[in-house]
This record gives C-alpha cells, sequence and structure tokens, in this order.
C-alpha cells in the first residue's frame, strides 16, 4: 500500500514539474516574443517537452505537449489571445508541432522503455554470471572439507581400535582444518551479504593493533606453516579507534590470501605506522606477484587471477576492501614494489598512548 501511494505521489510530481517547465518557458518566450517569433518560440517549446520526455513518465508528456500547443496557439500564433489561425500556414505549422511533439514523446519513452529492457537483461546475465561463478567456486571450497571430515570419521569409525593415538591425533587435526576452512567460507559469505545490504556499522574502540596483529599471525601460521611471517612489535604505536573486528577481517582476509597464493617458503612481512591519526599497514610477499593486467581487478568480487592455483572463491580481497571503506579507509596495491606484492592499508582514526588510556579511566 505505501509502494503504490509512493508511485502516486511520484505520478503526480512528474505531472507538476512538466507544467511548470511549459509554463516558465512561454513565460520567458512571451516576454521576449517580439524579438524570437513564434516558429522559435515553438522550437523551444518542442525541447522542452523533449527534455520532460527524457525524464518522466509518458502522460505527463503527453500533457506537457498538449499544454505547449495550446500556449502556442493561444499567445503566439497570430491571431494572439484566441484559439483561431487565420492561415493555412499557420494552421499546417500548429498541426505539425502536436504532431511532433506527440510522437516525440511516444518514441522517447519507447526508446526509454528498450534501454530499460536491455539494461535489467544485463543484470539479469551479470547476476547469472556471479551466481554460477559462486557455485563452482564454493562446489570445490565446500566439497574439499565435507569429503575431508566424512573419510576421517569413516576411517576412525571403522578402524578405531586398530588406529595408534598419532594416527588419531593426525585424524582429529584434518577434522579441526576442515572445519575451520567451513566456517571461513560461510563467514565469507554472511560478510559479503552484510557489505552489500549495507547494514555494516563499524563500532569504534580503543585498539592494540600489535595485539591483534599477533593473533592474526598465530592463526595464519597454522594454515601455512611453511611460510615466514615476520612482525616487528612496535613499542611506540599508539592505541587506534576503530573496529577490532572489522579490522581483524581485513588483515585475516590479506594475510590468507597471500599465504594461499604464494609458494611455500615465501617470506611475508607486515609494517604498521601511524601517520597524521592513520593506521598505515603495509603486507609484503615475496611471492610470484600479480600481473599488471589484472592489478586493478583483484579487489573485485569472485575474481581469481588466471594463474592462480583451484582453490578460493574469490571473495577475501573484496571483503577486505569493502570492511576498510565502511572504516573510511582504503586498500590498495603498491605498484612501485616489484619484488612480490605490497598491500597497503590506510584507515583513519584517532590515536591515544596506553598513558592517556589510564589518566582517562582514572
Amino acid at each position: 500500500m505505501k509502494r503504490f501511494k509512493r508511485s502516486v505521489y511520484q505520478a503526480k510530481y512528474q505531472y507538476l514539474i512538466s507544467i511548470l517547465f511549459i509554463l516558465v518557458t512561454a513565460i520567458a518566450c512571451y516576454l521576449f516574443s517580439e524579438i524570437l517569433g513564434y516558429q522559435v518560440v515553438a522550437l523551444l517549446l518542442l525541447l522542452v517537452v523533449s527534455i520532460s520526455a527524457i525524464l518522466f513518465d509518458i502522460y505527463p508528456v503527453l500533457v506537457a505537449a498538449l499544454l505547449s500547443a495550446l500556449i502556442l496557439n493561444f499567445f503566439f500564433i497570430p491571431p494572439t489571445l484566441t484559439f483561431n489561425i487565420s492561415t493555412p500556414e499557420n494552421l499546417l505549422m500548429f498541426s505539425m508541432y502536436f504532431v511532433v511533439a506527440m510522437i516525440n514523446a511516444v518514441l522517447t519513452f519507447k526508446i526509454r522503455q528498450v534501454e530499460k529492457k536491455n539494461r535489467m537483461q544485463e543484470e539479469k546475465e551479470k547476476s547469472l554470471k556471479l551466481y554460477n561463478t559462486l557455485l563452482n567456486s564454493l562446489s570445490h571450497e565446500l566439497r574439499t572439507p565435507i569429503s575431508t571430515i566424512i573419510g576421517a570419521i569413516d576411517t576412525i569409525k571403522d578402524a578405531d581400535s586398530k588406529l595408534s593415538k598419532i594416527n588419531l591425533n593426525e585424524l582429529y587435526s584434518e577434522i579441526e582444518i576442515a572445519g575451520f576452512r567451513l566456517n571461513r567460507q560461510v563467514q565469507n559469505l554472511l560478510n559479503m551479504s552484510r557489505l552489500e545490504a549495507g547494514s555494516l556499522q563499524p563500532k569504534l574502540d580503543w585498539c592494540d593493533v600489535n595485539e591483534i596483529i599477533f593473533t592474526i599471525v598465530n592463526e595464519i601460521r597454522e594454515e601455512g606453516p611453511n611460510h615466514t611471517i615476520e612482525f616487528i612489535h612496535d613499542e611506540e604505536l599508539p592505541l587506534f579507534k576503530t573496529d577490532r573486528g572489522l579490522l581483524e577481517q581485513i588483515l585475516h582476509s590479506i594475510l590468507h590470501n597471500s599465504v594461499q597464493h604464494t609458494p611455500s617458503h615465501t617470506k611475508i612481512r607486515i609494517h604498521v605506522l601511524n601517520k597524521s591519526d592513520h593506521c598505515h599497514i603495509s603486507i609484503q610477499d615475496s611471492g610470484p606477484g600479480i600481473p599488471a593486467t589484472e592489478a586493478e581487478n583483484v579487489f573485485q568480487k569472485f575474481y581469481r587471477l588466471s594463474n592462480s592455483r583451484t582453490g578460493g572463491t574469490g571473495l577475501g580481497l573484496s571483503i577486505a576492501k569493502g570492511f576498510t571503506e565502511a572504516l573510511g579507509g582504503t586498500v590498495k596495491l603498491d605498484e612501485k614494489f616489484e619484488k612480490g606484492v605490497n598491500f597497503i592499508i590506510n584507515i583513519p582514526a584517532q590515536t591515544s598512548v596506553i598513558t592517556d588510556m589510564e589518566h582517562e579511566q582514572g
């Protein structure tokens, strides 16, 4: 019901605005009628009808076209201030104006309908393509850990008494890793839906970025034990007022991407700086890097590099970008970095040293 009322009000405004366009143009032309001549006035009124046809629905435009024809006849075509037309030439001109104005309104409306239909078709095809991409990615990403869990449980059930404690622990470890992988994919989908729905509201609080990075690094090391992750604790780094949960997701997504798409024994370095009340984080790896032709696409949803290994849905970096922008910051690739990839995260945040925080609490 509310939607119907909104559409009625919108139609009323279209009628009002299109009529005002005609009236304002007619008044301006009337003031300069001796200079312009009624032929020029006809062209100006036809131009206004054309503009209205581009902006509004068909019926307000038809009303504007009819009103403009009546105004043209009454105020501008001699004899003025009457609906009589004295000469065949003026009658022909008026008739042509009326027909052209109506045809212009209808044709413009038809063109807009075709364009709208084409846009809807393109959006439908794009959505279908994204859906197929997501489905193909998830079919692999979900099937692998589920198969691992089912296989490990079957092995435990069938040979429970024959398995050594070491073998059992290995199977339990596989189940745990597969569970974490499933949870990450579900979390990525939930995060992406939150971003697209626009329901993300950062909750700002004082955060120790050193502590956050240490926590994330320890989690990532379990995922990529053959990678070397270097991070030096900066004692002079202040506290930043930001959303801890979003910052953790940003760092985890980028670090996980670096581990997933670089060879074993790759070095990953993390640097944090305070630059003019901005939390500046650099995540560098010594992997194969990203081709220049694909660099601008890495933050798009479902995008995966052409030379990347199988695995991943292509959502991690897109989520990192969305969360960073939700905090008012930016994340980008350092184009000048040649040996691998350097992600630069820059988030505006208030800063405070620990002594200041203790003083506030006291």
